[in-house]
């Protein structure tokens, strides 16, 4: 949805800036190095210095204090990535507009975010509906895998995209199929699209993942 709101206002926006899985890129490569990536954007500069966060956050607020933002960070987790990536309100020109996502309403409260908008998920009846119409290409689950498709259903929080992709990637698998992609899936507490995607992935075989 970040996505397509984005895209759709894009135009009116001197800069725009879409930094997607903040959550996982800073875990992986740190806060400098999304810095780095909004600061390239705005300067229209591939290689731009940033020797720490401190400095980083200094130099953003110098680049976009004059221009009008449209910046979205998609899946933060943590008031830090805030605190260094967007830093105060007022470090933007006026007409800026910064969308952040995030599953922990704690980030949102603590940053002080006026504006927050809840994405509710479907009902357990319609997200079984949907999941099922990609797992079986109809509305309802095989009988023998009504248990394990209620627990999929579960696990997806009523996501619409998390069942389409967990549906469509369990298509034709077997039982065992689906009880092993279960137990993976159960190792990662917060069913996010990025984290479901990648499990999806990892148990193609590699001739799939080929194609």
């Amino acid at each position: 949805l970040a996505r397509l709101v984005y895209e759709n206002i894009s135009h009116q926006f001197e800069v725009c800036i879409f930094l997607a899985n903040v959550r996982e890129v800073s875990a992986t490569h740190g806060l400098v190095h999304l810095q780095k990536q909004i600061l390239s954007q705005i300067l229209k500069e591939e290689n731009v210095q940033v020797w720490d966060v401190h400095s980083g956050i200094t130099m953003i607020k110098r680049c976009v204090c004059n221009k009008e933002v449209l910046l979205v960070l998609d899946d933060v987790d943590h008031s830090e990535q805030l605190k260094n990536l967007v830093g105060e309100k007022d470090y933007f020109g006026l007409r800026s507009r910064i969308i952040i996502t995030t599953r922990n309403r704690h980030v949102l409260v603590e940053h002080d975010i006026e504006k927050q908008y809840e994405l509710k998920g479907l009902e357990e009846d319609e997200a079984l509906q949907l999941f099922s119409w990609k797992a079986f290409r109809k509305i309802e689950p095989e009988e023998d895998y009504a248990e394990q498709s209620k627990s999929f259903v579960r696990y997806a929080e009523g996501l619409p995209l998390a069942l389409k992709i967990l549906g469509s990637f369990l298509y034709k698998r077997s039982l065992d199929s689906w009880s092993s992609a279960f137990q993976k899936l159960k190792q990662t507490p917060n069913p996010t699209v990025f984290e479901i995607l990648k499990i999806s992935f990892d148990g193609l075989d590699e001739m799939e993942k080929k194609t």
